[in-house]
């Protein structure tokens, strides 16, 4: 997403909805769910990873009345939209000053999706990143609660840091949590304002943690492992992974909680329609994995033996490496999500037998 300068002005405190949720959809009946057919919908960050998975997972509901916002900038994340189905693309920055100058300029919403944010974690420019990630954030939320839409938003894993201070989020004490780097910085920002503001439980943040799958081509070296070791393999046969600096740990021996993108969008999309849902959520598998596991079933996907090479971590980014990894998902579980999660070893077998392999995107 490239840089905004956010200012939309509602009603300060409290922030809460001035009209009645869902005024953005045409319901059916009073049981229709938030996301119906008719329901109408706005996804920022709609061009990139989980974005376009998210609309994805829409249009596969019947739903195409989608505003998409993102920065398609100059890489091919454009091409993630090109299956899809939905009713306008705006260009971030220009839904951001149309809703400035009347709330009202692009119609009313069921839902919002803001997904859209500088994802990078090597990003060293904290201005560009806290306006992007930060103040955007703080406008949309105020828009979406004044005009009475559901506001989901992307928080992250990252805002936990190194998990000394545990993954938990039903914690109330969002203080003691110290991010890592500066984008995990910036989600915790809003994390705080928002339970500062007492909007917190009015509004679903998602912390995903490391999730990978189709859609992510686009992302260079922020790319998860799956989607870069398969080029690897394909051109030397091998993956190598980094050597471990903790003696608890063995090389490649670091473990993650690795969460398909299907099995993330779903999670995402049942705290959006659960009315009693608000806060943070973890969304996860809820297992650690090593990355030697991932390796292996990627081998195994393709059919080839497993062949692993261990090289040193730079050292920018020891200090802020994380070791371990894991998603209690149980208060998703608790609000009636019942869904099995994809096992490792099967999600990298559809990721790469069914879109890298042929290089396809969802909806293709």
């Amino acid at each position: 997403m490239a840089e905004h300068n956010p200012s939309f002005k509602a009603p300060s405190r409290p922030f809460r909805s001035a009209l009645p949720r869902n005024h953005g959809e045409k319901k059916l009946n009073p049981t229709d769910a938030l996301l119906h057919s008719k329901a109408r919908v706005l996804v920022t960050g709609a061009g990139g990873f989980i974005g376009s998975a998210l609309v994805h997972a829409l249009n596969q509901r019947g739903i195409d009345q989608i505003v998409v916002t993102d920065c398609l900038g100059e890489d091919e994340k454009w091409r993630n939209l090109l299956p899809l189905s939905f009713e306008d693309y705006v260009p971030g920055q220009e839904f951001l000053d149309g809703i400035e100058s009347d709330p009202d300029t692009f119609g009313r919403f069921a839902a919002v999706f803001h997904l859209g944010a500088c994802s990078s974690t090597t990003v060293t420019d904290a201005d560009f990143v806290l306006r992007n990630n930060f103040a955007y954030t703080k406008s949309l939320c105020r828009w979406s609660l004044f005009s009475g839409a559901r506001f989901v938003y992307a928080s992250s894993a990252a805002t936990y840091g190194d998990g000394s201070a545990g993954m938990d989020d039903k914690s109330t004490d969002l203080s003691r949590f110290r991010p890592l780097n500066l984008y995990g910085y910036s989600k915790h920002l809003f994390d705080l304002y928002a339970m500062r503001e007492g909007i917190l439980d009015d509004i679903v943040g998602i912390k995903y943690f490391n999730v990978f799958g189709p859609n992510e081509y686009h992302k260079g070296d922020m790319r998860s492992l799956v989607c870069k070791a398969f080029d690897e393999i394909q051109n030397t046969g091998r993956i190598r992974l980094f050597k471990s600096y903790k003696p608890e740990y063995p090389d490649g021996g670091q473990m993650r909680d690795f969460v398909y993108v299907k099995d993330a969008v779903e999670m995402t999309l049942h705290l959006a329609e659960t009315e009693t849902a608000g806060g943070l959520y973890n969304i996860g598998s809820g297992t650690a994995r090593t990355w030697i596991d991932l390796a292996n079933a990627l081998f195994a996907a393709l059919g080839k033996k497993p062949e692993i090479e261990f090289f040193d971590m730079p050292e920018s980014i020891r200090h802020q490496y994380q070791y371990y990894t894991c998603a209690d998902i149980s208060k998703v579980r608790s609000t009636g999500y019942e869904k099995p999660v994809t096992t490792l070893e099967d999600s990298v077998a559809d990721y790469a037998v069914n879109y890298l392999l042929p290089r396809k995107r969802l909806g293709e």
